[in-house]
């Protein structure tokens, strides 16, 4: 990012928002994003369509004061009404399995739904924040990516739905922010995990921890000599809440740069996991990334955030939400590949 673009955090935004609305807050990030903002004292909407988020994700917070659902599909019109501060735009299938299943409902989120979300946060003159994505970098030639790098993404490749919906999702926002001075920011989230992912959703780490609870074999895609930087949902969070809080207009990447081979990943979590399971070789995804790794010099700098949750904590935590939440047998399909999709 251009520092002459970088627009400083200011003493002059509130210590906290009175109220925001969450799109895909019933999503596994989503709903991990509205309980931190409750927490924090301030008031949600979640609005979900639920082509992918959970009505369980949420279940918790129903009846808290302070929170409301609305069922709606962003990439038609909506609104919300009453007064609203934070707009933040976290509605897409951000899985292999769902954007390939949902490649249309994918690309009208990115384009329809960020221009709905960012109307809205217009009209209401509250801050906008969108969660693009690590895979706006695409099978990166610069390592680890920083702000600044452009990518190597291809247009018509079977994960373009998704790397290019968030692409064009970022243009929107900064063409927004030039042409109606709404106030808005973007976060390039990498691969993050935690209790709520779905046990099914194409993602490395969910599909090994089922796996590996069945005792069934993991299944590593090529020679899982790949690399991914997984981040624990808290810690994530934290820094979308950050960037939220700050008048950067970014892109910031929120992630963590340790790196691990998918094969490293899978061994872990059979060690962590206490499992019998062996590691079973399958057919690498068209496109798939060879490295991810942030270069997260700008959120250090900026917004003074960092991870803080190693991976051995973050996948025990993971693994015993798992073995609580996933039925007997769930696990058993053996058959699944553990890509390692997006965040």
């Amino acid at each position: 990012m251009d520092e002459g673009q970088d627009r400083r955090a200011t003493a002059g935004r509130p210590a906290r928002f009175r109220r925001a609305v969450v799109t895909g807050g019933a999503g596994f990030l989503g709903s991990h994003l509205c309980t931190a903002l409750l927490d924090r004292g301030t008031e949600v909407c979640c609005v979900d369509d639920f082509c992918t988020g959970r009505p369980e994700n949420t279940a918790h917070l129903t009846g808290r004061p302070g929170f409301t659902l609305l069922h709606a599909d962003v990439s038609e019109p909506f609104d919300v009404p009453g007064e609203v501060d934070l707009v933040l735009h976290f509605a897409s299938p951000a899985s292999p399995a769902d954007y390939l299943r949902l490649p249309l409902h994918t690309l009208d989120t990115g384009s329809l739904g960020t221009r709905n979300a960012l109307r809205l946060a217009r009209r209401k003159e509250a801050r906008f924040v969108l969660a693009s994505t690590s895979e706006a970098y695409g099978d990166p030639q610069q390592h680890p990516q920083s702000e600044t790098y452009w990518g190597n993404v291809n247009p018509v490749g079977p994960r373009s739905v998704y790397d290019e919906a968030k692409r064009f999702a970022e243009a929107l926002t900064c063409a927004e922010a030039e042409s109606h001075g709404t106030d808005t920011g973007i976060v390039r989230l990498f691969n993050t995990y935690g209790p709520r992912m779905r046990g099914h959703d194409g993602r490395a780490v969910p599909t090994f921890i089922r796996q590996a609870l069945a005792g069934a074999p993991l299944t590593v895609t090529g020679d899982g000599l790949q690399t991914r930087s997984l981040a624990y949902v808290d810690d994530t969070v934290r820094g979308i809440l950050a960037m939220a809080a700050s008048d950067l207009r970014g892109p910031v990447n929120i992630g963590n740069p340790d790196e691990i081979t998918m094969v490293g990943l899978a061994r872990k979590i059979i060690s962590l996991a206490g499992s019998s399971s062996t590691i079973r070789f399958i057919e690498r995804p068209a496109d798939d990334p060879a490295v991810r790794c942030p270069d997260i010099t700008l959120a250090r700098g900026k917004l003074q955030w960092e991870p803080q949750i190693g991976a051995d904590e973050g996948l025990a935590r993971t693994i015993a939400w798992f073995r609580a939440h996933v039925p007997d047998g769930a696990a058993a399909d053996t058959g699944s590949a553990a890509g390692a999709g997006p965040a």
